[in-house]
């Protein structure tokens, strides 16, 4: 496992134990208290066993080594876990409001008053893990890590407005029975939203979007730092798993002799990996700079 990798490869691990074992505390009260809210969230975290498993597994592919076959490494195996995961969260939103639904329709007891405090605790684990995860996600720079911290929010979510709904049936007696119902559904609502986000970000680094234009100043800063770097004309960075590949153009005096100019884009490539620890290499093209009495470039 990838150094780098290793935070986001503790928290799924931790992720997988929790999940599993929250879902049949859940799942054991929800049936015997009468609380589909909470059924749903037992079948929430059944689905987050799967997708810190996926998450997972991307990580261990995304730190394979390049080879032949995957000169840039294998990091985007990372961006798919996260697609793959936040499509999941999608899929279980559907799902619990499907079923929620049908229990609206259907006439049912009223939540038993202990499954409150089964939720309460849920909220508090839930929303530890999603702090803990998030943490090594952004440490790791994984997507994948981010998208299943969010499970664990989620999951917090639909805990916080389960609890919301069983204190309405509770305290609002008959008639109001489906208050978790309807609590479950508005959850979901938030649940896609961010579902939503994270799909947009996995597709975004599936097709190379750019980065933050921020981060590309400060990789043009760090290539005119070196003495005989002159301008850079163009710089292209692409993510692939918790790693950034960056191509550039950089511009040196047209009369130096080739050695030199070779030594100077050493140079621009050690201080760029010096100041974005992310960055794993760096390709540079070296260009003659503009002409001193006009904006003309060198053919």
């Amino acid at each position: 496992m990838d150094d780098r990798l290793a935070p986001g490869y503790r928290a799924t691990v931790i992720s997988v134990g929790l999940n599993g074992a929250l879902a049949v505390v859940k799942l054991v009260c929800g049936i015997a208290g009468n609380s589909y809210a909470l059924i749903a969230d037992a079948i929430e975290s059944m689905g987050d066993i799967v997708s810190s498993a996926m998450v997972w597994s991307g990580l261990v592919i995304a730190s394979r080594p390049a080879d032949a076959n995957h000169p840039y490494g294998h990091g985007k195996a990372e961006p798919l876990a996260a697609l793959f995961v936040a499509l999941m969260l999608v899929a279980a939103a559907a799902t619990i409001v499907t079923q929620a639904l049908h229990e609206i329709r259907t006439p049912h007891h009223a939540p038993a008053a202990y499954t409150l405090f089964v939720l309460f605790g849920v909220v508090v684990v839930k929303e530890i893990m999603y702090r803990y995860e998030a943490r090594a996600a952004r440490k790791c720079g994984s997507t994948a890590v981010m998208v299943d911290a969010w499970h664990h929010r989620s999951d917090a979510i639909t805990s916080a407005a389960a609890a919301i709904g069983i204190t309405i049936a509770l305290v609002g007696g008959p008639g109001y029975e489906r208050a978790d119902d309807w609590a479950a559904m508005a959850a979901c609502v938030v649940i896609v939203v961010n579902a939503v986000h994270f799909v947009r970000t996995a597709v975004g680094e599936l097709m190379d979007t750019r980065p933050e234009a921020a981060f590309v100043e400060s990789i043009q800063a760090a290539a005119l730092k070196v003495e005989g770097a002159r301008y850079v004309e163009k710089v292209l960075v692409r993510k692939m798993g918790p790693q950034l590949y960056v191509d550039l153009h950089l511009e040196v005096d047209p009369e130096l002799p080739v050695r030199e100019a070779h030594r100077i884009s050493h140079l621009v490539k050690d201080s760029i990996m010096a100041a974005c620890r992310e960055v794993a290499d760096v390709l540079i093209h070296v260009e003659p700079a503009r002409t001193i009495d006009s904006n003309a470039r060198w053919p």
